[in-house]
């Protein structure tokens, strides 16, 4: 399965992925979709509806499902891996 496959992506989604580095769907799956948001962003400019797909092709829900219902704890955690990248760059 290609990452163009996964509900929610297309081609440009699965652009934005592989120039972050992320070229298959196992990649996807280990990395999870904050991680996996924070390894694209380094390399370009995405918004959080990358995020909400990424989190909706994971757990077989759609993207606008993703960015109701689970908004919050997805923030959360993007909080919580930005600053643990910035302690480990001191």
């Amino acid at each position: 399965m290609n990452l163009a496959d996964l509900p929610n992506f297309g081609p440009k989604s699965q652009q934005m992925l592989e120039r972050g580095g992320i070229k298959t769907v196992d990649q996807l799956r280990k990395l999870g979709a904050v991680c996996a948001y924070v390894q694209v962003k380094s390399v370009g400019k995405v918004s959080l509806n990358l995020l909400w797909a990424m989190e909706g092709a994971l757990t077989d829900m759609h993207w606008r499902v993703v960015a109701k219902q689970e908004r919050l704890r997805l923030l959360l955690e993007l909080e919580d891996v930005k600053k643990g990248h910035v302690a480990n760059e001191k």
